[in-house]
């Protein structure tokens, strides 16, 4: 992680609860969530926090008059810099916040950029980090100007001053992000090509997922023996880290991911963005979500893993395991009702990856799905069946590609699943 020579911040987090929307989580539990999300950049210090229930939402300053007023109370005595709001603020919403609280704001998207940008260690990582954080701007800068087309007078369809300035700027972002993208294209192309030589050494990939906080970090340091960052901080680890293991007992040597943890409400353009940073996941021959058994919506979190999955893509043929991490933080009778469900599930493995607890039966449970999980087949295509060879491409099956007079020679390495859905195209 790098070195931060920033001054430390004094931050106040809001988390508006909006009354009569869908709720699926408990708002003490999201304003929790919130201020780790918070706390996870070093030079922020959360000197408060409020769950704020609003019945409709002010299109310009999305408080009504009394909250405004007793939330600029609030962070006046806290003397406050930055607010964060958990949730997400239009660009005039955000501005119009500003002026009256006289402080910086923040909304869960600009937080969480922050927080991408302060753990970013690679190069692909920070390319990533640029480019949503340039997205994001871009979409802010449109509409920021618009106070000055109202003072122009008009509709804003006729060129003025303000728009003069927003198609500079946009021009400017474009550019950039252009630039970003044929770097990031090309870091692309030579992990593409690691991955080439990896497949020729075929170890396979198990990628650990799972909602942040869930304590993959430290499962994973205790598999390996890495030192990778494992804290009590939300988003600990961004660029995944890979690591060669031997499982025991004969079992056969993977390659271990350790990966960004998912959150709820991240939004898509995110999750778009750090496709890349997830390419592991995509190409995992066995995917174990580590979930945090103790944590009171640890149902709901495990909802939010699997949808963030399928929307990157992964497969659902790929081989699952679910850990239960934490059970040393559940009394006596949360444990056995814990132990005797895990029992009861296939696939389901409770653990302590802080006591040891539970790993060597993890272990073992990797190393018998891996036991069948690939082999190694020759196919022939025709040129008019582009639509399996693209499924093949698209999960990164492909070892080696030969183009004849009648077709496609392809050499593949799947499961038996793969192979099967394939076989059913």
């Amino acid at each position: 992680m790098r070195e931060h020579a920033r001054p430390i911040t004094r931050a106040f987090v809001i988390h508006p609860e909006i009354v009569g929307a869908e709720r699926l989580r408990d708002p003490d539990l999201a304003l929790e969530e919130a201020v780790s999300l918070a706390r996870a950049l070093p030079d922020l210090e959360v000197v408060g926090a409020m769950a704020v229930r609003l019945r409709k939402p002010d299109a310009g300053r999305l408080f009504g008059k009394g909250k405004r007023e007793e939330l600029h109370a609030a962070i006046e005595a806290a003397e406050v810099e930055l607010v964060l709001v958990d949730g997400p603020l239009s660009p005039v919403q955000q501005r119009n916040l500003e002026k009256l609280w006289d402080v910086k704001i923040l909304d869960r998207t600009g937080l969480i950029l922050e927080i991408f940008s302060d753990r970013a260690a690679t190069r692909e990582g920070v390319l990533q980090v640029e480019m949503a954080a340039l997205s994001y701007q871009r979409t802010r800068l449109v509409r920021a100007w618009t106070h000055l087309e109202r003072q122009r007078g008009g509709l804003g369809f006729v060129g003025g001053p303000g728009e003069t300035q927003i198609e500079a700027d946009r021009r400017a972002i474009d550019e950039q992000l252009v630039r970003l993208r044929r770097q990031l294209e090309k870091v692309v192309r030579t992990r593409t090509l690691h991955r080439a030589a990896r497949a020729k050494v075929p170890f396979p990939i198990v990628a650990l997922v799972g909602y942040t906080n869930a304590g993959k970090s430290t499962l994973f340091n205790l598999l390996t023996g890495a030192e990778v960052m494992a804290k009590d901080m939300l988003f600990a680890t961004l660029d995944p880290t890979m690591r060669r293991v031997a499982l025991p007992d004969g079992g056969p040597e993977v390659i271990l991911s350790d990966t960004v943890g998912f959150i709820s409400d991240l939004p898509t353009e995110l999750v778009a963005a750090f496709r890349a940073t997830l390419e592991e996941v995509l190409a995992a021959d066995l995917i174990v979500h580590v979930r945090d058994i103790s944590h009171p919506e640890t149902q709901a979190q495990a909802g939010d893993v699997a949808a963030i999955l399928e929307s990157l893509g992964v497969a659902d043929e790929t081989p699952r395991l679910e850990v239960w991490n934490k059970i040393d933080r559940l009394d006596e009778a949360a444990r056995a009702m814990v132990l005797t469900q895990a029992a009861r599930s296939d696939g389901v493995l409770p653990v302590s990856a802080v006591t040891g607890e539970g790993i060597g039966a993890l272990v073992v449970a990797m190393g018998a799905a891996l036991a069948e999980v690939t082999h190694r087949s020759v196919l022939h295509l025709r040129f008019d069946e582009g639509r399996k060879r693209a499924w093949l491409f698209e999960r990164d099956l492909v070892e080696e590609e030969r183009q004849g007079e009648a077709g496609f020679d392809l050499t593949v390495r799947w499961n038996a699943r793969q192979e099967a859905r394939f076989r059913a195209l």
